[in-house]
């Protein structure tokens, strides 16, 4: 909650989270997917390179992460991925991000 303390619309909140995981990863990283999406190609298992944080105007209904799969860099959710090959920062907002989502919280 520290992340959205002083958001006081779902624009603010969303862009204080872009902020403190743009802040917090520390790219490349690799990871694994844990999720489908109908958004996303990726399969569960599937290993992708995350390269940054997707643009800022594409992150305001969810955080997405550029990747590398199969020859070519696309956005996906960041709760549709886990690394597995990242330092203890990035995998510590990760999973930040992952409680925010899988308590229900939107922006």
């Amino acid at each position: 909650m520290e992340i959205v303390v002083d958001a006081y619309n779902e624009e603010e909140r969303a862009m204080g989270w872009y902020y403190y995981l743009e802040d917090k990863l520390v790219f490349p990283f690799e990871a694994k997917c844990i999720a489908t999406r109908s958004t996303s190609p990726l399969v569960v298992g599937e290993k992708v390179e995350v390269k940054k944080m997707a643009p800022e105007a594409e992150c305001e209904h969810a955080m997405l992460v550029m990747v590398s799969w199969q020859g070519r860099s696309f956005a996906v959710p960041l709760d549709q991925l886990k690394p597995y090959s990242a330092n203890n920062e990035t995998l510590q907002a990760v999973a930040d991000w992952h409680y925010w989502v899988k308590r229900g919280y939107e922006f």
